[in-house]
């Protein structure tokens, strides 16, 4: 099992330039500290319904009102700048910078427990034809490796991404190797329930991460059927 470099092609230079804007850097960078709730504000602004800034701050007047205590309102505050940069975005540049968000989050917050943190890697096995598909996200440690997919919504969770990730795992498995494998999704577990019911794919060996257990990335391993989902 190796490591390899994603294909440079038009996609993934445009998408680079993206993921370089420090817009998304600002906006990981305020959602790695935040609380689900605050996780949940930022979803609901960067899907792009308004970028009005007094109407989320009416819709949300436990975070960003005078109901909120000090830490909720200063970790909602940071989070509702670059979110609503991204919402007043075109349609389909504001598709690419949340997912972009999504990946460097998941990459910053798996790097407060691992040092081997890549971006954009195929994985390549002895005797299997090449993946022309990255993974967002891998820890490259070798007595440890893992591998992750992230998705803005539920709607990402498909049978394609479910398959690739199992594949994975399993061939890693036929190389002896321990390969964790899952998706970061940033909705909620309720969400990623209903989606799961839907596909028909592999996943009993894939871990789902939701929005409410992003945070636990930088401290443990993901494991599959967690409870998040399985009880939302």
């Amino acid at each position: 099992m190796r490591f390899q470099d994603a294909a440079r092609d038009a996609r993934t230079v445009v998408y680079a330039g993206i993921q370089a804007d420090p817009l998304v850097a600002r906006a990981a960078e305020a959602l790695a500290e935040a609380t689900p709730a605050v996780l949940v504000l930022a979803r609901a602004v960067m899907n792009g319904e308004s970028d009005d800034e007094a109407t989320w701050r009416a819709i949300f007047p436990t975070l960003l009102g005078p109901l909120a205590d000090a830490p909720s309102r200063a970790a909602a505050e940071a989070a509702l700048q670059p979110a609503l940069a991204i919402a007043a975005k075109g349609a389909e540049a504001r598709n690419q910078y949340r997912g972009a968000v999504v990946e460097e989050l998941t990459a910053r917050l798996l790097a407060r427990r691992s040092g081997h943190v890549r971006r954009e890697r195929r994985v390549l096995f002895d005797g299997v034809p090449a993946e022309i598909h990255p993974y967002d996200v891998t820890i490259e440690d070798d007595r440890r490796p893992e591998v992750y997919d992230c998705k803005w919504g539920a709607r990402g969770i498909v049978d394609d991404v479910l398959h690739q990730l199992d594949d994975a795992r399993a061939h890693a498995a036929d190389e002896e190797v321990a390969l964790p494998v899952a998706l970061v999704v940033f909705d909620t577990a309720r969400s990623c329930a209903v989606r799961l019911d839907r596909t028909y794919a592999p996943r009993a060996g894939t871990a789902i991460v939701p929005l409410e257990r992003m945070r636990s990335l930088a401290a443990t391993v993901p494991v599959p059927d967690d409870p998040a989902v399985g009880d939302a």
